[in-house]
């Protein structure tokens, strides 16, 4: 399915949609990340892994890996990740082999508490339902172990916003529009309206099993790191 950059769909039809917009960008994705953001998405990762504190090998979930970046920098860490993606071109347009599967990160082929932690790079808009995804962290994430997920957000200061909201919304569609796919990166912007207020989206994560989870804003508030320990 063809992503609608006018239509933002819901249940089974966003799956569909999702799915195929991230087939078709995947060859380019990393360059128009980079580009984007000025490489700052490579140190919004870094600040993810390092805020895990978790012993060398423990085995972590990256959810929607996409081509493996944050996969990298966590066995760069001394981590064990492997990846889980709905995407199939973004899992083979990886440069360079690391563990994967392609599977829906709310219904993950993995045992109760299995893993050490999870992280997850800018997809919670992408997810059909967030509180299912909050809850099937907290099954497979052991107690004690740590999650990481990072997401696009809005400035608190209304100039830095109204100046965030010109570029996000003009200038990357048309930058995607030129190395990639012109309606994945209008839709794109757009899909931020899937995201709850911090506020009930902490609710949300608290409730599921992440009762100390923290949300703090990174780049002058473009971007939003949330961790939380599994309850024990």
């Amino acid at each position: 399915m063809t992503i609608d950059a006018d239509h933002l769909p819901q249940g089974a039809e966003k799956v569909a949609a999702v799915q195929g917009m991230f087939d078709s960008i995947a060859p380019r994705y990393d360059l128009v990340n980079r580009l984007m953001t000025f490489r700052m998405d490579v140190g919004w990762r870094r600040r993810a892994v390092s805020v895990l504190g978790l012993a060398p090998a423990s085995r972590i979930a990256d959810l929607a890996c996409g081509t493996g970046d944050l996969a990298y920098e966590l066995d760069a860490r001394g981590y064990r990740p492997i990846g889980f993606d709905l995407s199939h071109g973004m899992l083979a347009a990886a440069p360079r082999p690391f563990p994967r599967v392609q599977a829906d990160a709310l219904q993950l082929p993995l045992s109760d508490a299995g893993m050490d932690g999870a992280t997850c790079g800018f997809a919670l808009r992408n997810l059909v339902e967030l509180g299912t995804f909050f809850n099937e962290l907290a099954r497979v994430v052991r107690p004690g172990g740590r999650i990481a997920l990072l997401e696009v957000a809005e400035p608190p200061n209304p100039i830095l916003r109204f100046g965030h909201g010109l570029y996000f919304g003009k200038v990357v569609p048309v930058v995607g529009g030129l190395l990639s796919d012109r309606a994945a990166y209008r839709y794109l912007p757009k899909s931020v309206a899937y995201l709850p207020e911090p506020d009930e989206l902490m609710h949300q994560l608290r409730s599921a099993g992440f009762a100390d989870a923290t949300r703090h804003l990174l780049s002058v508030g473009i971007c939003q790191l949330i961790v939380g320990t599994r309850d024990r």
